[in-house]
This record gives C-alpha cells, structure tokens and sequence, in this order.
C-alpha cells in the first residue's frame, strides 16, 4: 500500500523564525585582517533605501545583491569584503582588508595605514543615515606586537585583556582617533579561523552595542527638567486639595493636575523605546562580554570593568528617570481620582439639592392647582345658581 503525501500549512512566520536562528553567523577570518565598522541610524524609509543602494551596487559589479527580506549579506571584490547588516533601528557596513601593510615588511604593523587611507569605501555606496558608530579594527599575529597593547595605546586609560583561554588578546583604550575611529586591537596568540571570526564580530558588537546604550543619556537629561517641575507642583496640588472646598475650587484643581498628566505622558511616550532600547542593548553588551571569557592583563582593566564604569551610570540614570516617570504617573492618577470623587459627590449633593426644590416646587403647584380647582367651582356654583334664581324670576 503506497504511502500518502501529506502537506502540512506551516504558519505564516516560520520561515521568518527559522531564518533568526542562522542570522549573522560567524564567518572565518585569516590574520591578519583590518576591517572599518560603520553604524548608521536607519529609520524604516531609510533602511529600505539603504537596501536598494546596496543592490544597485552589487549589480554594478556583477554580483548579487540582498535576497528579499535578508538581515545580512556579504560581498567580495577586488580583495575586499564588505559584510552588511540591516537591525531595527541601524544599520552596519563592515569593510574587510587584507595586510596593507609594506610587502617587505616583517609582520604587519597595527592600524598602518591610517583609517583615512581606507576609509573612502565608504563613499562606493551613499550614506545611508546618521553615522553613529565607526571603528578602526586590526587583527595581527602576536610576533606583530612584541612590547605589547600600551606600545600603542599608552598606558592611559587602556583596557586589554587575555579571553577566549589566553587565544588571542583584545586591546583599546575606546578614545576616537584623529579621524573619528575608535581603534580596536585584536592580537592573534593561535586562534582557529573560525574563532577569529566569531571574536571580531563579538569586539565589533560590544563597541557598537555600547554606543547605541548610552543614546539613552541625553534622552533622560531633556526631559529631567520636565519631570523635576512636576514632581516640585505636584506637592503644591495635593497642599491645595486639603484646603480646598467648593466644586469650581476642585474643578481647577483637576485641570492643573490633568495638564501635568499630559505631559509628563507626552515625556514617557517619547521616551519610552529609547529606554527599552538602552535595556535591550546594555544585556547584549553584558552577553558579548561574557563569551569573551575575559583575564584582564596585569595593570590593566577588563574591558568589562571599563565598560561598567562607562555604561552604569547611564543606565542608572535612565532606569531611575524611568521610574521617576512611574511613581508620578501613579500618584497624579490617585490624585485626580480623588479629585473627581470629590467632584462627583459635590454634584451629587447639588442634584440632590435640586431634586428638593423641584420636589417642593411641585407641591406647591399642586396646592395651587387644588385651591384653583375649588375657587373654580365655588365660582360655577354661585353663576348656574344666579342662572336658575332669574329663571325662576322670570
């Protein structure tokens, strides 16, 4: 008996879901390398944009372009690789070099040339938006760097470390250079291909990701003005209310707490996915620097003890005007509930009020309407029985 053919529906996201699975992977990468990392700020048109350019570039030189949908896509050219990433709110241009060093030198010589040698990739494709991110990436064998990370740093404010069990050495001091990069030392101390790749994209994320949390800073500062002034009036409000009597008194009162309301939501509002946002990138920085399995190098910092002390205050700050936002959101609710309770029964008693009156007024109506009633017989009476006495006259 043959076998039945079934086809199943899948749901219409699995495809999507499955493909999350294998974004980004690790590619190989053979040392020495050098690689300029770009972070730009793409919004939804710009990112569609940004994707169009990248496949008319890719067309003019005879290769493909993105697939529909795709997250990433990697180009090779004329020894060039270009490695691009579309997020959710940015978008990445990696360009990979191989040694341009001198041919008759020894070992390569790090971050030679400059970054403003190599850095006129960048103009193949139009900018896709705001830069936000740039880094100067060299990977080098270990006999390239004999005195050490600090022969190109200094010792100020360098954070180097040892990670991945002493495979390779990481260094930077995360200071842009003259020409705006943040220089990232990579030593090789006999990594495999395949973990050069996966350290070089983890260094690449940690910096970038880092950037991208700290956006959250200035958001917190302009509207910390904001939520200083409500949390100063509120106080005023809720002295006020104590003291307060009548129903027009209350019915300010309300308008001055619902126009606090309103703005302190239009600040969280505009705050709102900045905030998550620092959340959501901080614990991928934190994840990044977790698998590097760091030891720092004597005298030095980790890089995540340097980047601890960059990055907490920041969060800090924004968690704490986060939940500034909160406990005021909660109490201006309180106080204008109770505001409008006071309100409801001040109307209630006024209702009642006039119900009483109405009640009364209607008596009084009807008393009239009695008094009416019997005048207007007495006044029958008296015209029928004059009627019938002339009659009778007659």
């Amino acid at each position: 008996m043959g076998r039945m053919s079934v086809e199943l529906e899948p749901h219409p996201l699995r495809a999507r879901v499955l493909a999350e699975v294998h974004a980004r992977p690790f590619l190989p990468v053979e040392t020495p390398r050098r690689v300029l990392h770009y972070a730009f700020i793409t919004d939804g048109e710009k990112s569609q944009a940004d994707r169009e350019a990248l496949a008319a570039f890719c067309a003019s030189l005879g290769l493909d372009g993105p697939a529909k949908g795709a997250k990433h896509h990697r180009v090779a050219f004329s020894g060039t690789v270009l490695r691009w990433e579309s997020h959710s709110e940015f978008t990445t241009y990696s360009w990979e070099f191989g040694d341009p060093g001198v041919s008759d030198a020894p070992a390569p010589q790090p971050f030679r040339p400059a970054a403003d040698g190599l850095r006129g990739v960048m103009t193949l494709v139009p900018q896709p938006g705001p830069l936000m991110v740039s880094i100067d990436l060299h990977l080098i064998p270990a006999a390239s760097l004999p005195k050490g990370p600090q022969s190109i740093f200094g010792e100020a404010h360098l954070a180097a470390s040892d990670v991945e069990n002493g495979v390779a050495t990481v260094a930077t001091d995360f200071r842009t250079d003259a020409h705006g990069f943040v220089r990232l030392l990579v030593v090789d101390n006999g990594m495999e291909r395949g973990q050069a790749g996966a350290l070089l994209q983890r260094v690449l994320e940690i910096e970038t990701y880092c950037t991208l949390t700290l956006l959250g800073l200035p958001v917190a500062q302009e509207i910390g003005p904001s939520v200083r002034k409500i949390e100063t009036e509120l106080p005023l409000v809720m002295s006020a209310m104590e003291r307060s009597d009548g129903l027009e008194n209350n019915r300010q009162l309300l308008d001055r707490i619902t126009r606090l309301a309103a703005e302190l939501e239009a600040g969280a509002a505009g705050a709102l996915f900045r905030f998550g946002a620092t959340r959501a990138y901080a614990d991928i920085v934190r994840i990044r620097l977790a698998a590097l399995e760091e030891k720092a190098l004597p005298g030095f910092d980790s890089w995540s003890e340097f980047l601890d002390r960059r990055l907490q205050p920041a969060i800090r700050t924004c968690s704490s005007m986060e939940e500034r936002q909160a406990n005021l959101s909660r109490k201006l609710t309180r106080a204008a509930q109770l505001l409008r309770t006071r309100i409801d029964i001040e109307l209630e008693s006024q209702n009642r009020d006039l119900l009483r009156a109405m009640n009364e007024r209607a008596r009084i109506q009807l008393r009239l309407q009695q008094t009416v009633e019997g005048l207007s017989a007495a006044a029958i009476t008296y015209y029928i029985s004059g009627l019938i006495l002339y009659v009778l006259s007659g």
